[in-house]
């Protein structure tokens, strides 16, 4: 190949190496642009009752850091653990029940972070589950489920936005959690958009959506 050949291709290469990166550039801003706009967002069977109102806790605000999930894949909503830390409990029974959801262990404080966008639809202190939330998504379509947490951030109310990523509360053993375990209850539920948050839902595997998370 001529020196002035050799020297074109290379003009080429740099050219399209350009080109490409600056397409990887403006994806990745409509990307973050979308996944970090508000959007309007158990164990099932909660008992209905008054919100509980935000704790104050220690930790300060946390983010998780984790790659984008993709469409309907899940962040892995405590803070820190890895996709291999992960155990499929979904189908255990639980004092005579199914347990339809996963629980996450975790030291006593460990951020627990929203698993997806949505909006806060009830802060409930309940007997099984201790401190609860229940995040529904921007569709009504689904209810993302944290339970026996050991508070709420401070701040957080029922009709706030989250971003996937944002820190909702602490790792606890509230409600019927044994204190030597602490984790987090997390369960995904579907239900009617016209749905109230306490009415029966069919619980979701949230395994699989987690268990594909890269961390």
């Amino acid at each position: 190949m001529s020196r002035l050949a050799f020297l074109d291709r290379l003009q080429t290469i740099a050219a399209t190496a350009t080109v490409t990166s600056a397409l990887w550039i403006l994806a990745g801003t409509v990307y973050v642009a979308r996944d970090s706009a508000a959007q309007p967002g158990a164990e099932a069977g909660a008992e209905a009752g008054a919100g509980a109102g935000a704790e104050e806790v220690t930790p300060a605000m946390a983010v998780a850091s984790d790659a984008p999930a993709g469409e309907g894949q899940l962040t892995i909503p405590v803070l820190g653990v890895t996709s291999a830390e992960l155990t499929d409990s979904f189908a255990d029974s639980r004092g005579g029940r199914p347990h339809e959801a996963i629980d996450i262990m975790a030291p006593a404080g460990t951020p627990v972070v929203a698993a997806a966008p949505g909006k806060v639809e009830k802060l409930f202190l309940s007997g099984a589950g201790g401190n609860t939330i229940y995040v529904r998504s921007g569709d009504r379509r689904t209810i993302h489920y944290y339970a026996h947490l050991q508070a709420y951030v401070p701040g957080l109310a029922e009709g706030q936005s989250v971003r996937r990523g944002q820190q909702l509360g602490t790792v606890g053993s509230s409600g019927n959690a044994d204190p030597a375990a602490p984790h987090l209850h997390f369960a995904v539920l579907r239900l009617e958009p016209d749905a109230s948050w306490w009415e029966p839902a069919t619980a979701l595997n949230p395994y699989p959506l987690l268990a594909a998370t890269i961390r």
